[in-house]
């Protein structure tokens, strides 16, 4: 998989739709801009002028990451199966719709209205409804290793985490 290379901030579209894709980018700053906020970990920047050499060390680390995040990647089955490695959960429909969203962003924030249209296609039932149901899946998820995270006044983002040790009484 090759790094794209996005001139920021001329390329702010592009950069959009190769996120959107999850394709690795690095973004090449005029020098007289501000960097960007990076929206995920197959992002990085270099501010320009820089030496060939230091924009191929950029990317070979974006690809390191890549290869690395991209291995961990859980599947979600057409039966709402969630597969990490030889571990697996089932979900509900709704759930399993919502994860679909996150899923397809693996990585990358999902607002919470795209989240909310995907869950309930038919048109979304109120604010509480959401994160009831994120809450839920948030503890269906955790043993697996996968969690959601909240970007404050942006949405939700999926990631590896840790998994956790549940421990069940007898």
């Amino acid at each position: 998989m090759d790094v794209a290379r996005v001139f920021w901030p001329k390329e702010q579209d592009r950069r959009t739709a190769l996120a959107a894709q999850g394709m690795p980018r690095l973004l090449l700053i005029d020098a007289d801009e501000a960097a960007p906020t990076l929206v995920d970990c197959f992002e990085d920047w270099v501010r320009l002028p820089a030496s060939e050499g230091d924009i191929n060390a950029r990317c070979s680390a974006i690809l390191a990451r890549t290869a690395g995040h991209s291995s961990e990647r859980p599947v979600l089955d057409p039966d709402g199966v969630l597969r990490c490695g030889s571990e697996w959960v089932s979900l509900p429909p709704v759930e399993a719709r919502l994860l679909a969203a996150l899923l397809d962003r693996f990585g990358a924030v999902v607002s919470r209205d795209a989240l909310a249209r995907s869950g309930w296609p038919a048109g979304a039932p109120g604010r509480n409804a959401l994160d009831v149901h994120v809450l839920r899946l948030r503890r269906r998820i955790a043993p697996l290793g996968v969690v959601i995270k909240t970007v404050r006044s942006r949405g939700y983002l999926l990631e590896r985490g840790h998994a956790l040790l549940v421990v069940e009484s007898a």
